[in-house]
């Protein structure tokens, strides 16, 4: 028994797939099913592995986690900017329930390909770059009292290391604000998620901007130059990078009856039915 997991949805077309579209969530080959002027990409899915309780029993295994959720955004990624990328974890229990998702939802879904088309989406974040004020400050005070029996220059040192640390985070602060005010100028649509901590990124210093912002092509050259002036400008205290295109996931403006599905709402056929 499989059930079938949901990729994207796009407009109908004579090349519904990319020839070298590449294997799926369960190294399955994705497909498409079709309803009047949309298609959905999905993939069957061994319904063993997938349905509702055991999808949320592997969502809590990394590797597990991190191989589907990687072979999802091969598959999205493939599919160029003409599709519209589904959260992943979206299963149904069979195409028929995909397909009156498609019929039920049509308005919505050809709504939201048209807020995507030509358009894609870039991720740009924003870090203060410092050094540790503790770095600066030795064992042993300019008084020479030893590490643990800290002097007055000692502890005055200590301190404003710590003033100029928080006037630089404060400032650095101010540059990433007007960071995203210009690129949201350029874009047609602009979001900023939380940043994230360091245990999530490998980076050490502070995360200021977190910043997704979705970009007709036409202006992809325009949007990236305005990075890399902005990195001039706002540098080396503010350090700003630039990733994508990726798929405009931050700006997916997915009916609600998307999220009616075994991994989203963990009864098979949900909203679908």
């Amino acid at each position: 028994m499989t059930y079938t997991w949901l990729y994207a949805v796009a407009p109908a077309g004579p090349d519904p797939l990319p020839p070298d579209l590449p294997g799926g969530v369960a190294d399955e080959g994705p497909r498409t099913v079709t309803a009047d002027d949309l298609l959905a990409v999905v993939g069957s899915v061994p319904a063993p592995d997938f349905d509702g309780d055991t999808l949320q029993r592997h969502l809590g295994e990394p590797q597990w986690l991190e191989r589907t959720a990687r072979a999802h955004h091969r598959v999205v990624s493939a599919l160029g900017g003409r599709a519209l990328p589904v959260r992943y974890g979206t299963v149904y229990r069979d195409d028929e329930r995909v397909r009156a998702l498609l019929t039920t939802h049509a308005d919505g879904f050809r709504a939201a390909l048209a807020g995507i088309a030509d358009r894609t989406e870039w991720g740009v974040k924003a870090y203060l770059d410092r050094t540790d004020p503790d770095e600066e400050a030795g064992a042993v005070g300019e008084d020479g009292a030893p590490e643990g029996r800290p002097g007055t220059a000692y502890l005055l040192r200590r301190r404003s290391a710590r003033d100029r640390a928080t006037r630089a985070l404060t400032e650095a602060g101010e540059r990433a604000r007007q960071v995203h005010r210009t690129l949201a100028g350029l874009a047609d649509r602009s979001t900023e998620h939380p940043p994230q901590p360091p245990e999530a990124t490998g980076v050490r210093d502070p995360m200021l901007l977190n910043g997704a912002y979705l970009v007709h092509r036409s202006r992809a050259a325009e949007f990236a130059r305005a990075v890399t002036d902005l990195q001039r400008r706002y540098g080396p205290a503010l350090r700003v990078e630039l990733t994508g295109p990726w798929p405009p996931y931050s700006f997916a403006d997915l009916p609600a009856g998307v999220t009616g599905a075994v991994g989203a709402a963990g009864a098979a056929g949900g909203d679908a039915e």
